[in-house]
């Protein structure tokens, strides 16, 4: 078994377990409760054990039960839909009664982390599911990706998880007031978001962070060299996962995570940490992208159209707010960006949007050709 599989397993004893948790159920530090327990029956009565997935290993899985970690067979849950195969997270009816044992079902999934692939089919891939926090961490080693945090943002606000951005190694900002300057640059451009400072050298933020992962399940996530890992062995106490060096020339890091892997805290709380992502696409996040730019939709309302493009409109609150200086403009371009890419997106599975979007594109030529034309004192035809 890896060292992943390993650092999940149970003690012996399920009822020192259960002491532990303070819960009744053994799996309850796994996040198991009544209601996954009252969704779970008609596969008890079938003679199934429930399990969380604690990692996926082409068509195999490890799910750890009230008994213990075991390998089971993904043959019978293996749909055609990608974001309906199992992944790390998922509370799953284990048939044990045989060799191989089987993950017969998953439970229906209450969030689920989403983003689209680099195909060119762009299919949506499921990176984790059940998760209540998403965690995205970001070095301080180098200078801040505002475009790819709100990237990341808008796909955690979409899963249903509360995310949270942790800026890591800010042991290697010295200065407090520039520190505190990289945190306002954040937050002012994640709102309804916490922004947490931390460095797993010195302690900072530490405690701060365990307390918020502490209730539920988080995932890790971030590109590589983001210190994910680091993170994680910090969180657990433990050199569980394999650190690597972030390279001088271009400060990135290598992939040391190859896996997504379920942990258990001892604060409390679960913990997913996920390799490093090279490519953020967004899947379907029309919701997260409002969610990440909360402010330009509230100023859209005010504004004196309601189809209102932001652009040259008159009564337009959105580039009011940009002349007063109320809202950088660098937010509005990174706000069209995505809702143009998440629009891409959708319309190759909706007619009826893509349609939508032809005829928008021909409106907004048509009126570029006669606002040119008056400017230039000509008729339009």
């Amino acid at each position: 078994m890896s060292s992943s599989s390993s650092s999940v397993s149970f003690s012996a004893s399920a009822a020192s377990v259960s002491a532990a948790s303070g819960a009744g159920h053994p799996l309850a530090r796994y996040g198991w409760d009544s209601a996954w327990e009252a969704e779970f029956a008609p596969y008890a009565a079938d003679g199934y054990v429930p399990g969380r997935v604690v990692r996926v290993d082409r068509g195999q899985c490890d799910v750890v039960t009230a008994e213990g970690v075991v390998r089971a067979d993904t043959a019978f849950v293996t749909p055609h839909d990608p974001l309906r195969v199992v992944c790390t997270g998922d509370w799953a009816a284990v048939d044990t009664g045989g060799t191989p044992r089987y993950v017969r079902a998953c439970l229906r999934r209450r969030t689920a982390f989403v983003r689209s692939t680099s195909s060119q089919r762009s299919e949506g891939q499921i990176l984790a599911a059940n998760v209540d926090h998403a965690v995205v961490a970001v070095a301080l080693t180098g200078e801040l990706d505002l475009g790819r945090i709100e990237r990341f943002l808008a796909l955690a606000w979409e899963s249903g998880a509360q995310p949270l951005v942790v800026l890591t190694k800010a042991d290697l900002v010295p200065d407090p007031v520039v520190l505190g300057h990289l945190v306002q640059d954040v937050e002012a451009g994640a709102p309804g978001v916490r922004v947490l400072a931390v460095s797993s050298a010195t302690g900072e933020g530490m405690g701060a962070l365990a307390e918020i992962v502490a209730g539920g399940t988080s995932v890790l996530l971030g590109v590589s060299g983001a210190g994910k890992s680091t993170l994680a062995n910090a969180l657990l106490g433990t050199d569980t996962m394999a650190v690597g060096a972030i390279r001088e020339v271009d400060g990135k890091g290598r992939h040391t995570t190859t896996t997504r892997n379920l942990l258990v805290l001892p604060g409390g709380g679960v913990l997913i940490d996920t390799p490093g992502l090279r490519g953020v696409g967004l899947w379907d996040a029309g919701h997260g992208v409002g969610r990440t730019f909360a402010e330009i939709e509230e100023l859209a309302g005010e504004c004196r159209f309601h189809d209102c493009a932001h652009r040259t409109e008159p009564g337009c609150a959105v580039l009011a707010a940009i002349d007063a200086g109320e809202l950088p403009e660098r937010r509005l371009d990174s706000y069209r960006k995505l809702q143009r890419e998440n629009q891409r997106i959708v319309a190759k599975t909706d007619a009826r949007l893509r349609t939508e979007i032809l005829k928008d594109w021909k409106r907004t030529v048509a009126a570029s050709r006669e606002a040119t034309a008056i400017k230039r004192g000509g008729r339009t035809r």
